[in-house]
């Protein structure tokens, strides 16, 4: 059966919406909602995504910047193509293994990069990451908050439902402390404590600068089965807003980016915890389902996600000299899914 499709119908569809997990059916089966059929889009002109592979050549020379969660994802395309650009890239993750490979294979391949290994949500590692950038190039120029979670399940541990399902992410009366403080500590107090010591050294240099925050579709409009989630998205964007209006006089520029239905690994481990929890609960019927797709996926023909390198090249474009007018965004990469 398409994994679509088994998602569809179940009270936590819509945690797709939130980070790329798809409750769309085969693209040759009109849809129905709300006992409307809609249109079949196998005709349509699909939207090609970004060649993997494209880079703007010297963009970031001479620059510095600190990616977190650079061990999978958007942040490990984040690093790779600034890398490409001319950038002094710092990675950050609590990935140890997998972060240091990434960063690895951008030496090998003729970039600059340093890794730094530990948990966005301490003090500690916020201040090794400025550290290491100062120490290693001299000045911090940017840096993108990319590091989040969806659950309170370490990433690097295999899934076991029954053991971890406290961990997951539940309605309000079905969450636990864990959950709710976990997700929360990583997605918003750990944008704070990265913001904080970045700020600190742009402000101390006294050059400008500029920040994207990695927020969601799920900090722009609520999402059901994920609280914890929705709430510490709305608060990096909130984050985001305060910092552009605090650090405008410094020439310090702070924007956040919120993706709808991306393709990267913690999706792909939603998906599975999602599917747990529908088998656990016999696919409990709630409001998730209700709209689960955005403008651009619902008409293409593949209804495929966004790809990391699609996110990527807007979070880059911000930092770039080209966005020297835009600050204080909360930008919508969504493919159109808070537009309709």
């Amino acid at each position: 059966m398409n994994r679509r499709n088994m998602l569809k119908n179940t009270t936590l569809a819509t945690i797709g919406a939130t980070a790329g997990i798809s409750c769309t059916n085969d693209p040759n089966t009109p849809e129905t909602i709300a006992g409307i059929a809609t249109q079949d889009t196998t005709d349509n002109t699909d939207v090609s995504p970004i060649n993997p592979n494209y880079f703007i050549s010297d963009r970031f020379k001479g620059k510095t910047i600190i990616v977190t969660g650079c061990a999978r994802g958007m942040g490990a395309a984040a690093v790779r193509r600034a890398a490409k650009e001319g950038a002094n890239v710092v990675g950050v993750d609590w990935l140890k293994d997998e972060g240091s490979t990434v960063i690895q294979e951008i030496n090998k391949q003729g970039g600059t990069a340093k890794f730094v290994y530990g948990d966005v949500s301490t003090n500690e590692t916020c201040k090794e990451m400025v550290k290491t950038a100062v120490e290693s190039y001299g000045r911090l120029d940017y840096a993108i908050n990319n590091a989040g979670v969806m659950d309170a399940i370490f990433p690097g541990d295999a899934i076991d439902y029954d053991k971890q399902k406290h961990l997951t992410f539940s309605r309000c009366h079905e969450a636990t402390d864990e959950y709710w403080d976990v997700v929360m500590r990583v997605n918003t107090t750990g944008v704070f404590k990265c913001m904080r010591e970045q700020l600190k050294q742009m402000v101390a240099q006294n050059q400008g600068g500029a920040i994207v925050n990695v927020a969601s579709v799920a900090g722009l409009r609520g999402f059901s089965g994920t609280p914890s989630y929705v709430a510490s998205k709305h608060a990096v964007n909130g984050l985001t807003k305060n910092a552009a209006i605090d650090y405008a006089e410094y020439g310090i520029r702070i924007n956040s980016v919120c993706m709808a239905n991306t393709a990267t690994p913690m999706v792909e481990r939603a998906y599975k915890l999602v599917m747990a929890k529908v088998k656990a609960s016999k696919g409990a019927v709630g409001m998730g389902n209700i709209k689960t797709k955005s403008l651009l996926q619902y008409t293409d023909s593949n209804q495929r996600d966004a790809t990391p390198e699609e996110q990527v090249a807007v979070m880059l474009f911000l930092l770039s000299d080209e966005a020297s007018n835009i600050t204080g965004a909360n930008y919508a990469t969504d493919g159109g899914f808070t537009s309709y």
